[in-house]
């Protein structure tokens, strides 16, 4: 059975990512062989990666590379890092990216095309990247207040899970919330003048509206609503590591390395966050370090494989099929291969958590 994630406090939008795509660890004991560089069993050992300039998506890619963990695997990795995450789908249909890093929204919009790509390995539950938040004038004494405001977002992007079960659990009757579809960028500035009394998006767009002094509502993974304060389960959203399946097929060895490199920058974003924001402030140049400090505490690092991940999936596929931005919807275990993980962590002595059979 598939390990239950704890919750915690801790990309961009569905619709966001379906235009593009139309548009073209540990407990510090080392499995044998890794940091040895003995690259005689792989398969091939120059790789580009690729990746978004975010915490949500590419930490550990950013962290593996800064802390030469692929180096160690005997690996010649090139990342190529990209400004959008929309951005990566189209890359993975037209054959680019062999190997790269996103959500479980892209996995899903390019399976229902039938385009060839197979996650390995989740990342980090982002579920608390995903938020509303409320101009500072707006007052908020309980969810009720929501009713009749006027919210920003893009229009059908994930956050939209997160609200409308935030609305079912608190009988909030979201058919009397005015919605203006913008982008992130639109957003923030219509909150700053008022133009929107709400926005929900994603990160740093929330962070960044936090930081100009607008109020954090809720996320998928926490209620700051008075009277609804605490952990909850309104979404649960994936960053993710992909492959297509014929890297996958002609390359077990190379993978099985890229999952172990992986798996120790897990490990050191958890274990010393200041050094991987010290990475991460680098890599990152147009957000100030406090804010990205800000949006990694919204992410859970972990590469276990989790119920909360399939399920989280399934509702992200059902939503994407009821706003017509697929015209089918997949099943988890057509777009998912854990096997590899599932050695890798028996390497580390590490219980396997890859069953997705529930």
């Amino acid at each position: 059975m598939l390990k239950k994630a704890k919750r915690v406090s801790n990309c961009a939008g569905i619709a966001l990512v379906t235009a593009a795509l139309l548009s073209a660890c540990g407990n510090g004991n080392e499995p044998a062989g890794v940091g040895t560089n003995e690259s005689s069993d792989l398969e091939t050992t120059d790789i580009t990666l690729y990746g978004v300039v975010d915490t949500q998506v590419s930490a550990q890619q950013i962290v593996a590379d800064k802390m030469g963990f692929f180096e160690d695997e005997g690996l010649n990795v090139t990342n190529q890092i990209v400004q959008s995450g929309p951005d990566i789908g189209p890359l993975i249909a037209s054959g680019d990216a062999q190997a790269s890093f996103e959500t479980t929204i892209t996995n899903i919009t390019l399976k229902a095309s039938n385009v060839d790509n197979v996650i390995v390995a989740p990342m980090a539950n982002i579920s608390g990247t995903q938020a509303v938040i409320a101009h500072p004038d707006f007052e908020v004494g309980s969810a009720k207040d929501l009713e009749g405001a006027t919210i920003g977002m893009v229009q059908g992007a994930g956050v939209t899970i997160a609200l409308q079960n935030m609305a079912d659990e608190l009988g909030v009757n979201l058919d009397t919330v005015n919605f203006i579809n913008m982008s992130p960028t639109d957003q923030i500035a219509a909150l700053d003048n008022g133009n929107i009394d709400l926005m929900a998006a994603w990160e740093p767009w929330i962070t960044t509206g936090v930081e100009q002094g607008a109020t954090f509502l809720f996320s998928g993974n926490v209620s700051e609503l008075p009277g609804a304060e605490g952990e909850v389960d309104w979404m649960q959203y994936y960053s993710t590591f992909q492959v297509t399946e014929e890297f996958l097929e002609e390359n077990p060895n190379t993978v099985k390395a890229l999952l172990r490199a992986l798996l120790r920058a897990t490990e050191y974003i958890n274990e010393d966050r200041e050094g991987a924001l010290d990475i991460m402030d680098e890599a990152i140049q147009h957000l100030p370090r406090e804010q990205i400090a800000e949006i990694m505490e919204r992410n859970e690092y972990s590469m276990d494989v989790t119920e909360d991940l399939k399920e989280g999936s399934d509702v992200i596929g059902e939503h994407l099929l009821n706003m017509d931005s697929i015209n089918q919807q997949p099943e988890f275990e057509q777009y998912t291969n854990f096997s590899l993980l599932e050695e890798v962590l028996a390497e580390y002595g590490k219980p396997t958590r890859t069953d997705t059979s529930l």
